[in-house]
């Protein structure tokens, strides 16, 4: 026999006051009698959860509606923005972004950091000053939570990103800077996996319980969304697809290299040699931006042939992924997925029905060039959310 539990008063006003501050958080300013509707609260119930939110400083009056009728009803309540700030950090070998938003997500500043023998080694010291200079040239005192994206597997028991060697140092000497900030917490996160995260709440997998974003570009990774949550592994290793074995490289991948494994086929290096190989013309540039411009510069002169095997390429390793968890949608991100747009997708998918068994639509990422930086900001939001609201 199942025995009904009743909420305790204290746990009834928790859940309403976070029901309250989420539409807030989506919606934007409401009234009263807008928050009755979209809650089904009572009006007694609306006026003390918003009594109790604004002496709590989440909440504030920002203003009337528009309508006729004055009075406390008419009155349009908000989130304190500037209750609590966060940030949110991109890290690549080339360097770091990062980014200042407020409670809402909104973005108050941004800044870049190159890295680079010309630049020094003191990388991990010039992107925390960067940090701090961006905060107070907005007026940000505390940062109450940074959420950083890198790549490599992250453990999700540890939070311990490891290196395999393959990281520059100045990597895990960033995150030992970051952590060393007080009372600021410090989320480390696979970058793709940010990536998957923007694409899942505000991008392309919008209203998708069940996808996979596969990142295109200086390497290649993936990021597995089921049933609504994001998946790493027991070890954080989920998404790692550039490891994956396929035929056409000639070798295989090895624990601690993954050329001759995915990555040697649709990695921007490999989409700049199988573009010579059709005979197309690479500009000069880094791997990621010959691969991009070649790419673009394909698609407007419909060169069929090179779009063709590279759209035959890419479905080889989402193929592998869809026979074993069919996620049912498939984004192309990175700097090559956004290059190749819808036009990629569309030849991916066609090639992808001859490959896989079950039906999996392909799209083109739409978080844009900041996916990781979005999916940074959500993160961070997000905990500092369950700080301030309590749990959902």
């Amino acid at each position: 026999m199942t025995i009904a539990r009743t909420a305790t008063p204290s746990t009834a006003r928790a859940i309403n006051d976070r029901l309250a501050l989420d539409l807030l958080l989506t919606r934007g300013p409401l009234t009263a009698p807008e928050l009755r509707t979209l809650t089904g609260l009572s009006r007694p119930t609306v006026a003390d959860l918003l009594e109790r939110l604004q002496r709590g400083g989440l909440v504030a009056v920002v203003g009337e509606s528009g309508e006729q009728r004055r009075g406390p009803n008419a009155r349009l309540y908000a989130l304190v923005a500037d209750r609590a700030h966060l940030g949110g950090i991109d890290v690549r070998s080339t360097g770091v972004s990062l980014v200042i938003a407020d409670l809402t997500g909104r973005t108050l500043a941004t800044a870049e950091i190159p890295a680079g023998p010309e630049h020094g080694d003191d990388l991990a010291e010039r992107t925390v000053r960067a940090l701090l200079d961006a905060a107070e040239q907005v007026g940000v005192k505390h940062l109450h939570t940074v959420a950083v994206g890198a790549p490599g597997v992250v453990d999700p028991t540890t939070g311990v990103l490891n290196n395999s060697g393959q990281l520059p140092r100045w990597h895990a000497e960033l995150l030992d800077a970051l952590r060393a900030q007080p009372e600021t917490e410090v989320i480390l996160e696979n970058e793709v996996n940010l990536a998957g995260i923007a694409e899942h709440r505000i991008g392309a997998a919008q209203g998708r319980e069940d996808f996979v974003l596969l990142w295109l570009g200086h390497g290649v990774g993936a990021s597995v969304v089921l049933n609504g949550r994001l998946r790493r592994g027991a070890s954080g290793g989920t998404g790692e697809i550039g490891f994956l074995p396929v035929p056409g490289t000639g070798m295989l991948p090895n624990a601690t290299g993954c050329d001759g494994g995915f990555h040697s086929m649709v990695a921007s290096a490999a989409i700049c040699e199988l573009a010579r190989a059709h005979g197309l013309t690479v500009p000069e540039g880094g791997p990621v931006e010959q691969a991009e411009e070649v790419l673009r510069s394909a698609l407007a002169a419909d060169a069929t042939a090179f779009l063709d095997e590279l759209a035959d390429r890419i479905a080889i390793g989402v193929a592998a992924v869809c026979v074993v968890i069919d996620p049912g949608c498939v984004v192309l991100g990175g700097e090559i997925g956004r290059a190749g747009g819808a036009a990629l997708a569309a030849r991916v998918e066609r090639r992808l029905a001859d490959l896989s068994p079950f039906r999996t639509e392909v799209r083109a990422g739409s978080a844009g060039g900041g996916a990781v930086l979005a999916g940074a900001v959500l993160t961070a939001g997000d905990a500092v959310r369950r700080d301030l609201f309590g749990e959902p």
